[in-house]
């Protein structure tokens, strides 16, 4: 499909991880009609400051409201939020199946021709937590939906703005004096790079090829510790690793999770860290034409290039 630079594209979730990401990828692509949706004030407030020619609509996509008027006119839509962390399993529910609902119904309304359906690996997991089981009903509702979609799984992604996963990984072991690791550290890890994935995206927006689902991993099988030896070479940090027991490391991150609304990293998280899983994922080259970057590269621009590395978003 020949899609032109002006065509009208809506993200939903924009101002999280990936839509930070891929608004820079659509922008280098040429494309100049995006309109970004996201509940996040601060988190939308740093789209707006770093791309001001994109249309910026704060709204919560679970409420009715004048959000769905974007559409009109859409050559497609990119739905990107989700719910990742949270204390509450009503959080999930209503950002990722809810929200979804009325997201869908906005699509079939104005009649958009196509929509990209970003998901999850997780929906392939052997997890069994709040985040993995909203994500699956929410891909269950795009299927079943009847509208033209096709639907992206990345695995553990990490890149520009990330307030997570391995970017707040980075910026902890820059203020710690030393850094922890549950147990032995090896549970192999498939991180993808945001900018890799992004070029993916794209490719979807432009070829539209209806009922397709997409497992994207990172091509490197990389385990916890060597990513976070990873990092700390790529930043030049000396702060010691250290091994500590899983249990207690699991007790910690409970403990910390009493006091904190919005905890890092969770004690659920930390069960999905270990569970084993392994993904098999497309040949992104020959799919989308699209070459993955060196995993030691990419944490070297994710996390020192000048450009939007200094850049966080809140959680």
């Amino acid at each position: 499909m020949n899609l032109p630079k002006d065509a009208r594209l809506v993200l939903t979730g924009a101002a999280g991880l990936v839509g930070q990401n891929l608004v820079v990828e659509l922008k280098a692509q040429g494309y100049t009609n995006l309109v970004a949706i996201d509940k996040h004030a601060h988190n939308l407030a740093i789209l707006r400051q770093l791309h001001p020619d994109v249309t910026t609509l704060e709204a919560d996509l679970a409420e009715p409201g004048g959000w769905t008027d974007s559409f009109a006119g859409a050559a497609c839509v990119v739905q990107l939020h989700a719910q990742i962390t949270g204390k509450y399993a009503e959080e999930f529910v209503r950002n990722n199946e809810h929200a979804t609902r009325r997201v869908l119904d906005a699509v079939r309304k104005y009649e958009v021709p196509f929509l990209v359906h970003i998901s999850s690996s997780v929906v392939n997991s052997v997890a069994n937590d709040d985040y993995t089981n909203t994500k699956k009903a929410q891909e269950k509702l795009v299927a079943v939906s009847g509208l033209k979609h096709c639907t992206l799984r990345p695995t553990l992604m990490f890149g520009w703005f990330d307030p997570k996963h391995l970017g707040w990984l980075s910026r902890f072991m820059a203020k710690v004096p030393v850094f922890p690791i549950p147990g032995h550290g090896r549970y192999m890890r498939q991180p993808l790079y945001e900018r890799d994935f992004c070029r993916c995206i794209v490719k979807c927006i432009e070829t539209q090829p209806d009922g397709a689902i997409y497992d994207i991993c990172g091509e490197t099988r990389i385990d916890y510790v060597d990513i976070i030896h990873t990092i700390k070479r790529a930043k030049n940090l000396r702060t010691p690793i250290v091994h500590i027991p899983y249990w207690l490391f699991k007790a910690l991150l409970k403990t910390y999770a009493l006091f904190s609304n919005k905890p890092p990293f969770t004690a659920a998280q930390l069960d999905a860290l270990t569970a084993g899983d392994e993904f098999s994922g497309i040949d992104t080259l020959a799919v989308f034409g699209v070459t993955q970057t060196p995993f030691a590269e990419a944490v070297r621009e994710s996390y020192c290039d000048p450009r939007y590395s200094g850049i966080v978003l809140e959680r």
